[in-house]
């Protein structure tokens, strides 16, 4: 087999992150179907029905079946092993292809999907202590500690984001499209440094290393054509050489 290009290899690499982009921007428009199904039908249990121990209105198992919680395999017993193959094998009869996750409730042992299942509402105390955690991240977020990224997306528009620089790659795989209105897959997510880069330092050292990339690229290539041109030339002196081939 030939040896690909590296223009080949990047058109392939492209495909395959196109690929797996608009995988992603179907599945979270089915888990978004999905949570307006739930809003549509009146899914969601209040606090006060799941502290009364209402069904889950996904699957109609209980939410809080008062069993403890589930115990590790190297602790079960034999009859509480084949108590939980069989709830295993239950589980997956029914959730083999809805390709989610599982929860349950602590001191409870029955499992939900996290498709099927609308997620438990959250006590008071959970409530505000998620909101101290998320009052407390923001409060500590500086301009000068994130970075701005330029998205591609599966619709070929460009989008641009923040993300706090411990972060290495952009880690979400589907953001607001506000052209297209729509949430769409990130193709390519490219660095484009500091968003407190008042004086452009950090942007230009990026370009100047960028440049550097693109010439050593284009040496690269430079090389291959001549090298291509030295067998063409080889081939073509082959072909008039006395007795060759071609003159017979």
């Amino acid at each position: 087999m030939a040896k690909l290009t590296e223009e080949e290899r990047e058109r392939r690499a492209l495909m395959r992150a196109r690929r797996e982009a608009l995988a992603a921007e179907q599945e979270d428009r089915r888990r978004e179907e999905r949570r307006q199904k739930w809003v549509r039908d009146g899914a969601y249990l209040s606090r006060e029905e799941f502290e009364a121990g209402e069904p889950c209105r996904g699957c109609g198992e209980p939410l809080l079946d008062q069993r403890g919680d589930r115990l590790a395999l190297a602790q079960m017993t034999p009859e509480q092993r084949e108590e939980h193959d069989r709830e295993e094998a239950r589980y997956l009869e029914r959730h083999s292809e809805c390709r989610s996750h599982r929860w349950s409730i602590q001191g409870s042992r029955t499992l939900h999907c996290g498709y099927c299942c609308p997620p438990h509402p959250l006590s008071h105390r959970q409530i505000e202590h998620i909101s101290r955690i998320f009052a407390s991240v923001k409060s500590e977020v500086r301009k000068r500690d994130l970075d701005d990224w330029d998205l591609t997306l599966t619709c070929d528009h460009m989008v641009r984001v923040t993300q706090h620089r411990d972060h290495d790659y952009y880690s979400r795989r589907v953001v607001d499209c506000p052209t297209c209105s729509a949430r769409r897959g990130v193709v390519q997510a490219h660095r484009i440094g500091p968003t407190d880069d008042a004086e452009g330092r950090v942007r230009t050292a990026r370009l100047v290393e960028e440049l550097q990339a693109a010439e050593a690229k284009l040496e690269r290539q430079n090389k291959a054509i001549t090298k291509t041109q030295r067998r063409i030339e080889e081939l073509g002196a082959q072909l008039r050489a006395p007795g060759s081939a071609a003159d017979e």
